[in-house]
């Protein structure tokens, strides 16, 4: 997917996905894989990991929409090869955000708890 279509989103906005969506089963051993170069490569793009977490949930109930979502991550992370992160030595430790950055729109917690 190197020649793959950037998107200016890791996740389109207010896709909720849950262990009983729609689609085709498929093979979970790639989809792991998938997700661990995913786990991998978010200590220098901090920017995915919440997505990644996202789609990661669905390992045991995977359907061709949950990969159709990780794909997405795929093409968003082709438009921001440039946005890495470099981690340099500071005695400055300061938390300056935090977000809940789908609006607490988990539908599998919040239906099932």
């Amino acid at each position: 997917m190197a020649n793959c279509k950037p998107v200016s989103t890791p996740v389109e906005c207010r896709v909720k996905l849950s262990k009983q969506r729609d689609g085709a089963k498929i093979n979970p051993t790639f989809f792991k894989s998938f997700v661990g170069s995913f786990k991998y490569l978010t200590c220098t793009k901090s920017n995915i990991l919440f997505d990644v977490g996202l789609v990661s949930r669905f390992m045991e109930a995977l359907t061709t929409s949950h990969f159709k979502v990780a794909k997405r991550i795929l093409h968003y992370i082709n438009g921001t090869l440039d946005f890495d992160m470099f981690y340099t030595s500071s005695q400055d430790f300061k938390l300056v955000g935090n977000c809940d950055r789908d609006w607490a729109s988990d539908i599998d917690y919040c239906f099932n708890a």
